[in-house]
């Protein structure tokens, strides 16, 4: 395997946190900061983030969207971070310029719905760029936390609409993902199945399966 940074190559998505660890303020702020550098189309920065520290009232409400299955390990982390992001276009810099993967493009049908059609741009349309670049900052975050030694597991399944309401989030705001942040727990403190999902070595696909040419 080709050498990587140790923090991508050490980065890890368990379920075991310790249910003990907290998230100091200053740990948080860097993780959000980590996540505001991140790139984007045009420099419009579309995500937003809603933070919740263990037994607080934005962690619960959080918790409570989460399936049945995935609160059993989720309500050890020491916090729970909704990312969302615009589904309108948002103002960018003046000198942001196009997109790269609209640049000169017309806006099509497949761009309005934010899928690409024909071999289109697949996140073309403000909703696609946006949640595109709201993945960017949470990867970023999630490398943050590798460097300060905690851990961030993401979910993509979760009341959406529950959340939404439960959080009063403002119209035009997208839920895309909980992200659950702490330390490393004890994995035996796992249910059986998710214990050996917890053991159980990391794969991933050969890169030749992943060259297209």
């Amino acid at each position: 395997m080709a050498d990587l940074t140790p923090l991508l190559a050490f980065r890890w998505s368990p379920r075991a946190f310790d249910p003990t660890a907290t998230l100091p303020p200053a740990d948080a702020a860097s993780l959000l900061e980590a996540a505001r550098w991140a790139p984007s189309a045009g420099n419009r920065q579309p995500w937003r983030f809603a933070l919740g520290h263990r037994d607080d009232e934005t962690y619960k409400r959080i918790l409570v969207n989460l399936p049945a299955a995935e609160q059993r390990w989720a309500r050890h982390a020491a916090a729970l971070l909704l990312g969302a992001h615009l589904t309108a276009e948002p103002a960018g810099d003046a000198d942001g310029g196009a997109w790269a993967g609209t640049q000169g493009h017309a806006a099509g049908p497949a761009d309005s719905a934010g899928v690409g059609g024909d071999h289109g741009p697949a996140v073309a349309g403000p909703a696609g760029r946006a949640a595109y670049d709201l993945g960017q900052a949470v990867a970023h975050l999630t490398v943050q936390a590798t460097a300060l030694g905690l851990y961030v597991r993401q979910l993509a399944a979760f009341d959406a609409a529950g959340l939404a309401a439960d959080l009063e989030l403002p119209a035009g705001i997208r839920p895309l993902v909980v992200a659950a942040v702490g330390r490393l727990g004890d994995p035996f403190s796992l249910p059986e199945e998710l214990l050996r999902q917890e053991t159980g070595l990391r794969r991933r696909r050969p890169l030749a399966e992943l060259l297209l040419r």
